[in-house]
């Protein structure tokens, strides 16, 4: 099997960037006005259309107002703070406009000892949450009290999302610089819960090379208005109404999002390339050898056990899946933007991405909520990531939108995800920096739902 193994997984070198400012943004916040802007000859800038909802149209040449360095050199401490604090002077700060630093700037300020990976580290977590999750099963096998079980199902749902997070890192080879180890770990994790372990690692590898592009990205990407149009009532209610859209991975997986096709278990899907297709092939085995496994012990200890022993727990492990993840890229304050063409940039995807503060929770499923930095440097181990994001804050300036102090749980959280799926439901078929916008219908629906 080990020759089926793929090489660690990391971030594809991306092409160089060159980062453009605008002397002047105007935007009006309290305006109940809808700007939207376009570029024409988006490669010299010299034309910017802006189109506002009461049907005035209007270009004007600002060749003249636009600066375009051909290179943004890297910056030391003082430079990097005295560039910070003039993004954070604004006025009226575009988190679209593209960000007066490089990635480079941001990797310089992360302490090099935060990119080492230590195997021994990673497993001690695996040891503890196995440890944990085979004697809260003991405890509740043993006690078999329906005033115990509720609580099991709540804490060993939370524990396999943990498990999830340990497969995750294998998948990103954060987990440890072995690729052989990272294989059998993250097959062990995710098998464990049902995740066909190579499938998922390479649909999410899609997911960081391509996080914040409209049509490129693999995981809760918005859906262009075209598609969003094209689904019938029922579907577009199932995909916007909690819980629905909490329950959605096991179905992801099998078909994917709408407007995409293929399956994480058929090595012939189009998510794969021909050298993949032996490692799907491995994963789906380990995902069939589980099932069989769980089948069996339902002859064993008897299918309403089983239920409560590992079906229930597995359903709470999809609801924290969809829950964080979803939240990780939607549900901020701020709309804030998508990309398409020549707009997108890796760097510019990865800062549309939320910090999540999830209370007692952070320590449980190992800092996950700490996603902006995740996606950018994904190879830095999970136990590095609280520091590298407090170094790195003050070179993102503004782009970095810092979480909202949780409770010891986050059930301030609910109030994001509901009004999120309540309002962010597709975006414009055109342009390359577009926003989420409402069906007015599926609002109205809802509302007299309620």
């Amino acid at each position: 099997m080990a020759s089926w193994v793929l090489s660690e997984c990391g971030v594809r070198p991306l092409p160089r960037i060159i980062s453009r400012s605008r002397t002047k943004v105007v935007h009006d916040s309290r305006s109940k006005n809808r700007i939207s802007y376009s570029n024409k000859g988006v490669s010299d800038l010299k034309f910017l259309s802006i189109r506002v909802s009461n049907g005035l149209s209007r270009e004007r040449n600002w060749f003249l107002r636009v600066s375009a360095p051909l290179k943004v050199a890297s910056v030391d401490e003082d430079e990097r703070g005295k560039r910070v604090k003039g993004i954070e002077d604004e006025a009226d700060f575009n988190p679209g406009a593209p960000p007066p630093f490089k990635l480079a700037d941001i990797r310089a300020a992360i302490p090099k000892h935060c990119w080492v990976r230590d195997p021994w580290k990673s497993i001690s977590y695996v040891v503890r949450d196995v440890a944990v999750v085979f004697a809260l099963a003991a405890t509740a096998a043993y006690l078999n009290n329906w005033l115990v079980w509720p609580l099991y199902w709540a804490a060993q749902g939370t524990m396999f999302w943990a498990l999830f997070v340990l497969g995750h890192d294998c998948g990103h080879g954060s987990f440890s610089s072995n690729p052989k180890l990272n294989s059998v770990m993250g097959h062990f994790l995710h098998s464990s819960i049902l995740v066909p372990y190579h499938g998922w690692r390479i649909s999410h590898r899609t997911h960081h090379q391509n996080h914040g592009h409209v049509e490129n990205d693999e995981s809760w990407h918005p859906l262009p208005e075209r598609i969003f149009k094209s689904l019938d009532y029922v579907s577009k209610k199932m995909r916007f109404t909690a819980p629905f859209p909490m329950l959605a991975y096991p179905f992801y997986l099998w078909t994917r999002s709408p407007g995409k096709t293929g399956s994480h278990f058929h090595p012939g899907s189009d998510l794969f390339m021909a050298n993949e297709r032996k490692d799907v092939i491995t994963s789906t085995v380990c995902w069939t050898t589980m099932a069989a496994l769980l089948v069996g012990l339902c002859f064993v200890v008897g299918p309403i056990q089983m239920l409560k022993l590992y079906g229930i727990p597995y359903w709470g492990f999809v609801m924290w899946l969809d829950f964080v993840t979803y939240l990780h890229h939607h549900g901020h304050e701020d709309k804030l933007p998508w990309y398409r063409g020549k707009e997108w940039s890796y760097l510019r995807g990865g800062l549309t991405t939320i910090d999540r503060d999830y209370g007692v929770i952070n320590n449980i499923h190992h800092d996950i909520g700490t996603h902006v930095i995740h996606h950018l440097f994904p190879q830095i181990p999970h136990y590095h990531l609280v520091e590298a994001t407090e170094a790195a804050k003050p070179v993102l300036g503004k782009y970095y939108r810092e979480p909202k102090k949780s409770g010891p749980l986050p059930f301030h959280l609910i109030e994001n995800l509901v009004k999120s799926l309540k309002e962010d439901h597709y975006v414009s078929d055109t342009g390359d920096v577009v926003y989420y916008q409402s069906d007015p219908e599926l609002i109205n629906n809802s509302s007299n739902s309620n």
